[in-house]
């Protein structure tokens, strides 16, 4: 008998609230997986139950592939996040790094200053960075929105990699500067190979804001084929009050689908460095 109450004590404490919670999150992809399938007879049809699937097609994604630019939508979308993500991850590791490792004057106040970087609004920022790249040269081209990513990407990465450099014992940087390696050397062969969760965690948080960044992406890369995936799918698919609700949903299907993929290979790395750079930052 104690044993019946203390597992469904564990059933309503732990797996209730999980099952709850899966079900609250997964539900939208469900909603979008139904909606992309159903024949458009039925998406206003409300004689149909609408959480379930009485008949399937493919046509909008079909409509997806053929009448628009998805793929090369997705294409934009895909280089001009890598390169964000390679280029603020580069910074974020030096200044990481560095306010993490090194004790100066300043060093926590520079810190926090980076962080409080990252709740500025983009709103705010769009409008004078637009100047930078009117003045560059650069709209409805790769660059513009590579080089602007990293106004909201570095902060964030910065860090949380601070706090994860604090967490690895200056023991093994010291030991190896003993035995002769320069200050670079002990970063590379002995700091970056530890603190790999870390920047695993800053670079799939890089590539998610900016596989799913809008503003920035409408304002700079907006017109033609430069589209990204958010900014295409809206301009494709919304024409006046018309909305292409399949076809809108399929493309949220399709496009969720790099950031499901790059969190579920480093998903164990992810979390573990999350912890580590918010308890330890």
């Amino acid at each position: 008998m104690v044993g019946s109450n203390a597992r469904r004590s564990r059933w309503l404490a732990l797996y209730l609230p999980l099952t709850f919670f899966m079900v609250f999150l997964l539900f939208p992809f469900y909603w979008m997986l139904v909606v992309s399938l159903k024949p458009n007879t039925e998406l206003l049809d409300t004689s149909v139950n609408p959480f379930l699937l009485a008949s399937i097609t493919l046509d909008h994604y079909s409509y997806l592939f053929t009448d628009t630019d998805f793929v090369r939508y997705t294409i934009n979308t895909f280089v001009v996040t890598v390169g964000s993500t390679i280029l603020s991850l580069s910074v974020s590791i030096l200044i990481g790094y560095a306010l993490g490792r090194f004790r100066f004057k300043g060093g926590s106040f520079m810190g926090a200053l980076i962080f409080l970087c990252y709740l500025v609004p983009p709103t705010l920022l769009f409008i004078p960075l637009s100047q930078v790249v009117s003045n560059l040269g650069l709209y409805n081209s790769y660059w513009a929105l590579i080089l602007t990513y990293p106004t909201f990407l570095i902060p964030f990465a910065s860090w949380l990699l601070m706090g994860y450099f604090r967490t690895i014992a200056r023991d093994l940087e010291d030991a190896a500067k003993v035995d002769g390696a320069s200050r670079l050397q002990a970063m590379w062969h002995i700091v970056l190979p530890l603190a790999m969760p870390g920047m695993l965690s800053a670079g799939i948080f890089c590539f998610t804001l900016g596989w799913n960044e809008f503003l920035y992406a409408l304002v700079f890369m907006g017109s033609g084929e430069m589209k990204t995936v958010p900014v295409g799918v809206v301009t494709d698919l919304i024409r006046a009050d018309v909305y292409f609700w399949g076809s809108l949903m399929a493309a949220g299907i399709l496009g969720s689908v790099p950031v499901a993929v790059a969190y579920s290979f480093f998903v164990d790395n992810y979390i573990s460095g999350m912890t580590a750079g918010a308890t330890k930052g």
